[in-house]
C-alpha cells in the first residue's frame, strides 16, 4: 500500500511542473521571473528605492500576465470559430475530450495512454484521406461501389481486369453474392446510363465470353483486351460514374481485391479517366463522354 501511495506522490509531483504550464505560458512565466530579478538588481544596485523596485517587479508581472491571457483569450477564439464553423462537430468533440482526459488522468504512462494516442494519430491519417476527396475501405465493404451505381445519372465507364487463377478473382466474382448485386445494380441503371465495360484477359474462356454476351445483350458496351496488349499499369479494376466520382479496386500480388478506394479527388479522377481511355482505345472503342451532357 505504502508503495503504491508512494508511486502515485511521485508521478503527482512530476507532473507538477505540466500543471502550472497548463495554467500559464512558458513565456509569461519567463516575463514573471525577468522581473524579479530586475527589480532585485535594481534594489541591490542602489539605482531605484525598495518601493519602486517593487513596483516595477509588479508591473514587469502584471505586462506578462496580462500578455499571456491575451494570447490564450485569442487562442480560445480561434478554436471556437474552427469547431463553430462545422455545425455537428462541438456536440462529437466534447465527449471525445472528456473521455480523453480520463484517459490521461488514469492511465498516464501506461500503454493504454500510448494506444489513445496512436489512434488519434490514425484517425488523423483518415480525416486526411477524406480531406483529399478519398475513402479507403477493406476488400469485402462494396458499400460506395452499390451506391454510386445506384446514383449515377448520365454515364458509367468500367474496366474488370479477369485474371487467371481462381474464378474468384476473375469471371468467378460476377457470380458472387457481390457481384450479382453490382449487376443487378446495372442493370437498374441501365435505362438512364450509357454504360461501357472494358474486359481485360489473360485467357479467353468460354465463361468470360458467356459473361460478355450477357452484359452486352443487357444494353452495355462491351470492349476486350488481351492482357499481353496493354500497359501493365493498366490492368485495373475500376468505375467510373458521370465523370464525378469513381472507384478503384486495390489488389494484393495474387490480383486478389483487398481495398476498395472511392474518390472524388480530381487527380485520381483524371488518372483514372485517362487509365479508362487507353483501354477502351485498345478495344477499338472510343471512349464515352463522362460526366452530365451540355445543356
Amino acid at each position: 500500500m505504502a508503495d503504491r501511495t508512494g508511486g502515485a506522490r511521485e508521478r503527482h509531483h512530476s507532473r507538477s511542473p505540466l500543471r502550472v504550464g497548463a495554467y500559464v505560458d512558458p513565456i509569461a512565466l519567463v516575463g514573471m521571473a525577468l522581473s524579479i530579478v530586475v527589480s532585485i538588481v535594481l534594489d541591490l544596485t542602489n539605482a531605484a528605492s525598495g518601493v519602486e523596485s517593487f513596483l516595477a517587479c509588479l508591473m514587469g508581472i502584471t505586462i506578462s500576465l496580462v500578455l499571456d491571457a491575451t494570447v490564450r483569450a485569442e487562442r480560445r477564439f480561434r478554436m471556437r470559430d474552427l469547431i463553430e464553423a462545422t455545425p455537428w462537430l462541438g456536440d462529437l468533440l466534447m465527449p471525445l475530450v472528456t473521455t480523453t482526459i480520463d484517459i490521461e488522468r488514469q492511465y498516464t504512462g501506461t500503454p493504454i495512454a500510448a494506444e489513445a494516442r496512436i489512434r488519434y494519430a490514425r484517425l488523423g491519417d483518415q480525416l486526411d484521406e477524406l480531406r483529399h476527396g478519398r475513402i479507403v475501405r477493406p476488400g469485402a465493404d462494396y458499400e460506395y461501389l452499390l451506391a454510386s451505381t445506384h446514383r449515377c445519372r448520365y454515364t458509367l465507364d468500367a474496366v474488370t481486369n479477369v485474371v487467371a487463377g481462381p474464378s474468384a478473382r476473375g469471371v468467378g466474382w460476377w457470380a458472387s453474392d457481390i457481384g450479382r448485386r453490382y449487376w443487378q445494380a446495372n442493370l437498374d441503371a441501365l435505362g438512364r446510363v450509357r454504360m461501357t465495360r472494358i474486359f481485360i484477359y489473360t485467357t479467353m474462356t468460354a465463361e468470360l465470353q458467356e459473361l460478355m454476351a450477357e452484359q452486352e445483350r443487357a444494353g452495355v458496351r462491351v470492349g476486350q483486351v488481351p492482357a499481353d496488349a496493354i500497359d501493365p499499369a493498366l490492368r485495373l479494376n475500376l468505375a467510373i460514374w458521370d465523370g464525378a466520382s469513381a472507384w478503384e479496386a486495390r489488389l494484393n500480388a495474387g490480383g486478389e481485391i483487398v481495398g476498395n478506394l472511392y474518390t472524388v479527388n480530381r487527380g485520381d479522377l483524371a488518372r483514372l479517366s485517362e487509365a479508362f481511355t487507353a483501354c477502351a482505345r485498345a478495344a477499338g472503342l472510343a471512349a464515352t463522354m463522362t460526366g452530365a451532357p451540355s445543356p
